[in-house]
């Protein structure tokens, strides 16, 4: 995923106005992704996400200290979340990885029996009881099952996990954070009064209320 352009950068600027103009696009760049990303099966999405919280953790690494506490916490969280995505994606892309060596190892076996069939009529069952990765199959298949189930127990974690840190206000107060150190040097204009639901009242209602079977 291409990262977010940060406008205004000025390198005869103080090193906290730009770091406040680098991490608020970060902080919206992770954001964009909430309202798709807490659909069960928007693996992209959740992947991106992903990305964009490890841009913030690590930038946050690097200029934190100018924020004060919000951005500490963010930065933990956009740690957490970095993980927490992280391993989704495994589950993700090892599901499909699994299947296809399950249909290779069964596309062997159709071959070995029709081998075995030779110049018959018709199929002999007993020959399937001869397929040489018959008993590879079970393995694979419970493998399956498990990442599948992981990864339905993860996602319901992490969708959690996002609504607790929006109810918390942590990207929120990281935000005013980044608005009063830009405000305090001059660069920007206050932002305007929004209009409708805050920010976390948008990302909730944007999160599903259904669970993950």
């Amino acid at each position: 995923m291409k990262a977010r352009k940060v406008k205004k950068l000025d390198p005869t600027a103080p090193l906290d106005v730009n770091a406040a103009r680098i991490v608020r696009t970060r902080v919206d760049e992770l954001r964009s992704f909430a309202p798709q990303a807490l659909e069960p099966d928007a693996t992209e999405a959740q992947h991106d996400m992903r990305i964009a919280a490890k841009r913030l953790r690590y930038v946050l690494e690097v200029t934190g200290f100018c924020f004060g506490k919000p951005a500490q916490t963010a930065r933990r969280r956009a740690r957490d979340l970095q993980d927490l995505l992280g391993e989704i994606h495994d589950c993700n892309v090892m599901l499909p990885r699994v299947q296809a060596e399950i249909e290779r190892l069964r596309g062997e076996d159709v071959r070995a029996v029709l081998l075995q069939a030779a110049d018959a009529e018709d199929l002999d069952p007993a020959l399937t009881a001869h397929a040489p990765n018959r008993t590879a199959y079970r393995g694979l298949e419970l493998l399956a099952v498990h990442l599948r189930a992981r990864q339905a127990l993860l996602f319901e974690r992490f969708r959690h996990f996002w609504q607790a840190e929006v109810s918390k206000g942590t990207w929120s107060k990281l935000e005013r954070a980044l608005d009063e150190q830009l405000e305090k040097e001059g660069k920007e204009p206050k932002s305007p009064p929004q209009h409708g639901p805050e920010p976390a009242a948008r990302e909730r209602a944007s999160a599903p209320s259904h669970s993950v079977s």
